[in-house]
């Protein structure tokens, strides 16, 4: 089984369309330190220098050239520590201490996010080596409080734009999704959150189906048809933004919504004061997901196995479908 370093796994694909090294963007929410000590740590491990973007915001600039951005994850906050604080009026002093407010009340209860570049696979172990460094300085995740919804997101560059790609992927990320939730530990905090919900057992019975195999639009009009929101626990909305703009946009305008050729895997829940945890736990789950895709016999075979579960509601009340995947279906 290929493998990108140790403990990373390769995907199928290991290049785009284009021809290039497929590139993979990750995000690590985490609390314990502060937006300077991250910056610090995470520059330090880059050799890369730092700039900030304001009071909320630093950039990290690599060896590469590509920027990493270390900040709060607090929009309005974010806006406020762009703008120049003016001093010496009544105003300025006070909308100064109700910044002070709200930061106090943010960095007790928000936490601080590390987004990389999209990066190269072969660059993915540098990501462990950062975890391993902020871990080690004091960096906490989801389930080291009970306030804590921390997660780690994927944006996985597709390989290719080829409609039955896409399908495909779709198809496997839903048979394999109760294996994923399983493996993830999702912790309560994130679980009351609608940040990360299961898609509609009507839209899985639908893509499933070993006969669906749509045409672009048909994909995209049926996601939306039930899914016209970020909150899904893979969520495709950039990427048919990217791939069909105005289509989306008539049915939301989200301006969070970012366009990209990339799948967004929100499901991971970030545990990085974890030691057993890194990159790879997530990571290597996905690779199932698009191993499972690339096979185009065993996964019409799951489709099949799954699609006749989902008809059975005593095994639904059971909830065994994991196990059968853990025994079945996954490329070990």
């Amino acid at each position: 089984m290929e493998k990108l370093s140790a403990s990373l796994l390769a995907p199928p694909w290991l290049y785009n369309e284009q021809g290039d090294t497929r590139r993979v963007g990750v995000e690590i929410e985490m609390t314990g330190l502060t937006l300077e000590q991250i910056t610090q740590e995470t520059a330090e491990q880059l050799e890369g220098q730092v700039v900030s973007k304001g009071r909320y915001e630093r950039q990290i600039t690599d060896l590469q050239g590509k920027n990493w951005i270390v900040e709060l994850d607090f929009h309005l906050l974010k806006q406020m520590g762009r703008e120049k604080r003016p001093t010496h009026t009544f105003s300025g002093d006070l909308g100064n201490s109700a910044e002070e407010a709200l930061a106090w009340f943010a960095e007790n209860l928000v936490p601080f996010e590390l987004v990389s570049p999209p990066l190269e696979l072969h660059r993915l172990p540098e990501v462990e080596a950062i975890i391993d460094r902020l871990r080690a300085a004091g960096a906490k995740g989801s389930s080291d409080s009970l306030v804590n919804a921390f997660g780690m997101q994927l944006n996985p560059e597709i390989p290719d734009a080829e409609t039955a790609t896409l399908t495909a992927t779709l198809k496997a990320f839903l048979c394999l999704y109760d294996w994923l939730h399983k493996r993830a530990e999702i912790d309560i905090s994130r679980q009351i959150t609608s940040y990360i919900n299961p898609f509609p057992t009507s839209y899985v019975k639908k893509v499933v189906d070993p006969s669906y195999w749509p045409d672009q639009q048909q994909l995209i009009d049926d996601y939306l048809l039930e899914n016209p929101t970020r909150n899904r626990a893979l969520d495709c909305l950039p990427l048919f933004k990217h791939l069909n703009e105005k289509q989306v946009a008539r049915v939301t305008q989200d301006p969070l919504i970012k366009a990209r050729p990339t799948f967004h895997y929100r499901l991971p829940s970030s545990e990085i004061h974890d030691p057993h945890w890194g990159l790879h736990t997530s990571w290597n789950d996905w690779v199932e997901v698009e191993r499972l895709a690339a096979d185009k016999e065993r996964l019409n075979a799951c489709c099949q196995a799954y699609s006749s579960y989902l008809r059975k509601p005593l095994d639904r009340l059971m909830n065994t479908w994991f196990q059968e995947v853990e025994s079945q279906w996954l490329n070990r």
